[in-house]
């Protein structure tokens, strides 16, 4: 596409030669003036499918561009998509060691609480074996 400048330059040329063309069709017989009015007529016909090419063109890229961006957009999305499917499943991975971890914890709590508790029994059961020997002991003397 050309800059803003030179199709202004171009518009004003030609609004230029309209009215240099009125001037002399005011000038000239008419058969000239059909002739100038067939030339006028192709001039606009060709002006007119070279507007179309460009719109054609400007569409055509429009709807590619347009294609490309959809695509990416559609592109990104799934990224983004996989992405937060890694972080949710890296986040489970992430809470499911700590609930691992604290259960282990727990875990060993209660065991060393059950080898106290074990421990305590046997400190019981002895104590109680040793008091009825005492008792045992008590009655024979």
């Amino acid at each position: 596409m050309k800059p803003l400048s030179e199709q202004l330059a171009e518009l004003s040329s030609r609004a230029r030669n309209v009215e240099d063309a009125f001037t002399q069709a005011e000038k000239e017989a008419r058969d000239k003036i059909n002739a100038r009015k067939a030339q006028a007529i192709v001039s606009a016909q060709s002006a007119v499918e070279k507007i179309n090419q460009q719109v054609k063109m400007v569409a055509d890229s429009a709807s590619r561009d347009w294609a490309q961006l959809q695509a990416k957009l559609t592109s990104d999305m799934s990224d983004l998509a996989k992405y937060v499917a890694q972080a949710k499943h890296k986040m489970d991975i992430h809470r499911a060691e700590d609930r691992a971890d604290f259960l282990e914890v727990d875990a060993s709590f209660a065991i060393d609480y059950a080898v106290a508790a074990v421990e305590q029994a046997q400190l019981a059961v002895l104590d109680a074996a040793e008091a009825r020997r005492v008792a045992d002991e008590a009655k024979r003397t």
